[in-house]
């Protein structure tokens, strides 16, 4: 007789995960078995998680692919979850570091410890209406739009206000050496001294959309660390900086004043994710491009489809440089967070943006499959040299490499 049905748990949970494999083993966390879960609870891996957070949850499915933890695993894990729900930086810190990781097995750790935060934060939502806790805001913009500056005038007011923000800054990295500057925690000097603001500067390590392939897990994270206000800085890398708009609950659009064409950027791009526009650096000389420039973002936003049907984009003005717009500015985050969240967009949007996540990960997962397959790798070179040489078409090779790849998948499949 087959195995018993498991409870369904893909839908319930917030975050994309990565790969899934009901396979039957034991349970990584204690649990308490919903009424159509027909399993006991097992004895777990590793302690520090009460079963009530995750009452209701058959986490199975989703964590027994994993080998059995050992114990420096095991006390490694209990040592960063304990520290991260305290609100240690460093436990943060070293979270993030693991989630960022290449290496297979601490690949696997993470996602153990993410599960275990996700339970956790489920449970502080629960207790708190079932409402989210954190309001993540997404923050792009040309190079030279001022966003470091913007970010640690806006994060000093949130934090003397009684906010804890986390800022997640993404550096671009260099094609040659792939190297990356990191410097926006030396441009926030102030913000990084503040006991409630935790800044963590990361490399795109080639990455395209303006952000990392673990960014969405940092934010969850953060979140777990008790950051109720998570900002993500981008690359600013222009139109096809859309990546962070599918993680985020409000997407805001850095422009400086006297950038050339101003009405650029309002062709069909960027412009339409952006729930808010900000024209920054208004003040002195720059002061009458700035009005210039509302005035003409203002007016062609009404041209563009609403995405909302509670929020109208809006546009600000703010100056770093004097905080002129700054009580504005966040006046009108708040507003748009009481708006969305009273009429369900905001949990619409963040239900959408978990399956984004999942194919965006899939997608990434297939890749890296289809290129270490051994038949590919056979192929490659001799086909890449032939492309190189111009004998034959990129287009061509492309579809003899999926050609050997799909042969031998079904060819594997069939034995």
């Amino acid at each position: 007789m087959g195995p018993p049905v498991l409870f369904p748990l893909l839908h319930r949970l917030s975050y994309p995960l990565r790969t899934v494999t009901p396979t039957w083993g034991r349970c990584l966390l204690r649990q308490l078995p919903p009424p159509s879960c027909t399993h006991t609870p097992c004895t777990p891996s590793f302690p520090g998680l009460n079963s009530q957070h995750i009452r209701g949850m058959c986490v199975e499915s989703t964590l027994s692919h994993i080998k059995e933890l050992s114990p420096p695993e095991q006390r490694l894990l209990n040592k960063l979850y304990e520290g991260l729900i305290s609100g240690q930086r460093a436990s943060l810190a070293e979270s993030i570091t693991l989630v960022e990781t290449q290496h297979l097995r601490k690949k696997e750790l993470a996602q153990v410890l993410l599960q275990r935060v996700l339970a956790y934060r489920k449970e502080q939502e629960k207790q708190n209406g079932g409402k989210p806790l954190a309001f993540r805001v997404g923050l792009s913009g040309p190079p030279g739009a001022g966003k470091s500056t913007f970010i640690e005038v806006v994060g000093k007011m949130l934090t003397g206000q009684g906010h804890k923000v986390s800022v997640l800054a993404v550096d671009p990295s260099s094609c040659t050496t792939g190297g990356s500057l990191m410097g926006d925690k030396t441009r926030m000097t102030e913000l990084s001294r503040d006991m409630s603001a935790f800044i963590r500067p990361s490399p795109t390590s080639g990455t395209l959309g303006g952000v990392t392939r673990t960014t969405n897990e940092a934010i969850v994270l953060c979140e777990g660390g008790g950051y109720d206000i998570v900002l993500v800085e981008t690359v600013g890398v222009g139109q096809s900086e859309f990546a962070v708009a599918d993680m985020v609950d409000m997407f805001v659009l850095l422009i400086p004043p006297a950038g050339g064409d101003e009405l650029q950027g309002i062709k069909r791009g960027i412009i339409e994710k952006a729930d808010l526009v900000v024209v920054t650096k208004a003040d002195g000389d720059l002061l009458v491009p700035a009005r210039r420039i509302q005035a003409e973002y203002t007016s062609a936003l009404k041209l563009l489809r609403k995405k909302s049907k509670s929020w109208n984009p809006k546009v600000v003005r703010v100056s770093s440089q004097t905080g002129e717009g700054v009580a504005e500015l966040w006046g009108k985050m708040e507003a748009f967070h009481s708006a969305t969240l009273s009429s369900g967009d905001f949990q619409d949007r963040r239900r959408a943006q978990h399956k984004v996540w999942m194919w965006s990960l899939i997608q990434e997962n297939v890749l890296r499959h289809f290129q270490e397959h051994p038949a590919v790798r056979g192929e490659l070179p001799q086909l890449e040299d032939r492309v190189t040489r111009g004998a034959i078409s990129p287009g061509l090779a492309a579809d003899l490499l999926l050609k050997a790849f799909t042969s031998s998948s079904s060819s594997s499949s069939s034995q």
